[in-house]
């Protein structure tokens, strides 16, 4: 098993989620680590420091924040991200992440007067968007990739923003309560109908 389809098996590890056919299709070696892994989740994450771990929750706040659904701190993302960076990227992408977050850390104060995950959620949503905006040129963003194929040399935006989507839409959180749920065995339709506003359904058998 290469370290990306570890990655993959991580996410379903700190959910606590099993996929069921036909929504992906395991291989025996990925079956075989997802029965016999201990409980990943309950690792502790120990990369961050407290002032790392405040800005990496806020960002991850701003990017699915709070409405009448769970925002990403709600859903145990800050975590998930950590235990990611620490345990899963490789050394290029763990650098250019730690490098993200160590300017995040020291030019927001020097700009603003006071650290990222202090200002409001106006000037928080404008410091990403032009994070974005400097990383537009990445291959990430490209049109073609609306898969969002895996960029190992992707900017620090693009990796936070994978991360927190990626560990959001994994959790039981994001899983039962904005998607929908229904664990009952049913055929696949891929031409089920949806009514406006219906969210997409979470693809999960069970959760942690």
């Amino acid at each position: 098993m290469d370290r990306r389809e570890f990655l993959e098996c991580a996410a379903l590890l700190v959910s606590g989620s099993v996929i069921k056919a036909p929504a992906f299709a395991l291989s025996e070696e990925q079956q075989q680590y997802l029965a016999t892994a201990d409980d990943y989740v309950s690792r502790p994450a120990n990369l961050f420091n407290d002032a790392q771990r405040r800005i990496v929750a806020a960002v991850a706040e701003a990017i699915i924040p709070r409405t009448d659904t769970p925002g990403a701190i709600d859903a145990g993302v800050p975590h998930f991200i950590e235990l990611m960076v620490a345990d899963w990227f490789n050394e290029q992408e763990r650098v250019i992440f730690m490098a993200g977050l160590e300017e995040l850390t020291e030019r927001i104060p020097a700009e603003f007067g006071k650290p990222y995950h202090e200002l409001d959620g106006a000037e928080q949503v404008a410091v990403l968007e032009r994070m974005e905006a400097a990383a537009a040129d990445s291959p990430w963003y490209q049109p073609g990739n609306i898969r969002r194929a895996f960029i190992s040399d992707a900017p620090f935006i693009c990796q936070l923003k994978e991360l927190t989507i990626w560990g959001f839409f994994t959790s039981e959180t994001g899983l039962k309560q904005v998607l929908r749920y229904n664990p009952m065995p049913m055929k696949f339709d891929g031409e089920y109908a949806r009514a406006p506003g219906d969210t997409t359904w979470a693809p999960f058998s069970f959760y942690r």
